[in-house]
């Protein structure tokens, strides 16, 4: 991760210099010689440099590299963070960079939050997992080390802390997804989750034993032809210690390898797959988050760690079983796996901990990523204010959300002749009776609210704020939510 750091001066002896601009005319004599000045205005003019949000002019006097940054009018907290990414691929060949942050009395945010929120960008657009390369270009890898930020007005460097926490949770989201299957079984899983105990998180660790015990059958069925026994990892962040009662509850499907089971998938792009448990993977950094800046919130988090493999003692399409909360379930498709189990884990965190709102993260099905493509997740909800917060969040995360119907209609696709329902409907709006069936397993009282993202989980050809592969897509909107609670 890239040093940043925050100075109340003004001069700097780093070879390349940025300063962020929202026209032509620049407000950096302070940071730039008049030499520097007059060269950067030249190459503006020649090509007509305008400031506008996500351009670049730069040019280079012989000593320092010298870079504009267009802001725009009134960037949104946003549109800085993409800026940043975007202001990586410019920069990363260099070791040292100094940024000039001028004061402009139309901005809708100080000179602290436009710093803030550009160094949040460089660090997400900065990511990459290079881990299992032996052998690679020198340069191909990054250079850039250090950041330091020169403010018009003063910069609290304390302040950059928050941010910091969201970009190291989403960073760590993103290695997770990133991991290959057999570098991250169940059991492997479970244990560095169980690390993070270090920040102050309890953290307990269900096994295959105690999984019986509870009666966590449908989540057991799922990882019946598997040699990696299941394990499901429960999470407390307790901010607010003078409480008892929990703010929020986070459910989170944590399937390390989906084949689809006895129900196979086809071969193709199987691969992709190991990202199955990237709902798992946003909830546990969105509780790492929290307990980084410390919120004063009490969070509870459950998610399911299992692989889903055919084998000989596999569960079969027909099977009935049943569910922690009593309930049964058909099951006719082994690759609806996942619903099976955030079901019982959406129960165990109700009788657990006593939660009256939960939302569950899951990459549950391919109709919701052929309805949103990759611009948007799921959202399904029994409680509009819920909804319609998470829809604000996600607007201002840039993490989108888009709330689809759960309506008696849809919920009665589920039923099954011979138990209480079956995991899946028709092949029609297969994500809707895939949340119908999530929905089943909520009390009554408690709000609810399920958000798919299977399609924005990663990123095949990469954005400013998200490299190719895995996204960490949630960890940025559970954050702004909890950030809103406390």
């Amino acid at each position: 991760m890239t040093e940043f750091a925050f100075s109340a001066g003004s001069k700097s002896s780093a070879g390349t210099k940025v300063i962020l601009t929202s026209g032509s005319n620049f407000n950096s004599a302070k940071f730039l010689s008049a030499e520097e000045l007059s060269s950067l205005k030249s190459a503006a003019r020649s090509q007509q440099f305008e400031g506008k949000a996500g351009s670049f002019v730069e040019v280079y006097n012989g000593k320092t590299r010298i870079v504009a940054a267009g802001t725009g009018s009134k960037p949104t907290a946003l549109e800085l963070q993409i800026l940043g990414g975007k202001l990586y691929k410019k920069i990363n060949a260099e070791a040292n960079v100094a940024v000039y942050v001028p004061a402009d009395k139309k901005a809708s945010l100080s000179v602290a939050e436009t710093a803030y929120n550009l160094a949040l960008g460089i660090e997400l657009g900065g990511y990459r997992f290079d881990k299992y390369f032996t052998k690679k270009p020198e340069n191909s890898y990054p250079k850039l080390e250090k950041v330091e930020f020169f403010g018009e007005t003063p910069i609290d460097a304390q302040g950059f802390n928050a941010y910091q926490a969201v970009a190291a949770s989403v960073r760590y989201a993103r290695d997770l997804c990133n991991e290959p299957a057999n570098h991250l079984t169940p059991e492997i899983y479970a244990a560095d989750i169980k690390r993070l105990e270090y920040l102050g998180i309890d953290i307990t660790i269900l096994d295959e034993g105690k999984l019986h015990d509870l009666g966590m059958d449908m989540l057991l069925s799922v990882s019946k032809g598997s040699v990696n026994s299941p394990r499901v990892a429960v999470l407390q962040w307790k901010g607010a210690k003078d409480r008892k009662e929990f703010d929020l509850g986070l459910v989170g499907k944590g399937v390390t390898f989906d084949s689809g089971g006895i129900s196979l998938k086809p071969s193709a792009n199987m691969g992709d797959m190991k990202g199955d448990m990237t709902g798992s993977a946003v909830v546990v950094a969105a509780v790492k988050a929290a307990a980084l800046q410390k919120l004063p919130v009490n969070i509870a988090g459950v998610v399911g760690l299992v692989e889903n493999m055919p084998s000989g003692s596999a569960s079969r399409p027909g099977d009935v079983v049943a569910s922690m909360s009593g309930q049964t379930v058909e099951i006719v498709n082994t690759d609806a796996e996942g619903r099976l189990v955030l079901g019982d884990c959406l129960w165990y965190i109700q009788e657990k901990f006593g939660v009256t709102k939960i939302i569950d993260v899951a990459t549950l099905t391919g109709s919701t990523m052929m309805t949103f493509g990759f611009e948007y997740a799921g959202l399904f909800s029994n409680d509009d204010k819920l909804s319609a917060q998470l829809e604000k969040c996600g607007e201002l995360s840039g993490e989108k959300l888009w709330r689809l119907p759960v309506t008696a209609d849809y919920d009665k696709l589920i039923d099954s002749d011979i138990a209480d329902m079956k995991n899946t409907g028709p092949r029609l709006a297969g994500g809707i009776t895939a949340a119908c069936f999530l929905q089943r397993f909520i009390k009554p009282g408690v709000k609810w609210a399920h958000l798919d993202i299977a399609g924005v989980d990663k990123d095949e050809k990469g954005h400013p704020l998200t490299p190719k592969g895995a996204t960490g897509f949630g960890v940025r909107v559970l954050n702004r939510l909890l950030q809103e609670t406390k």
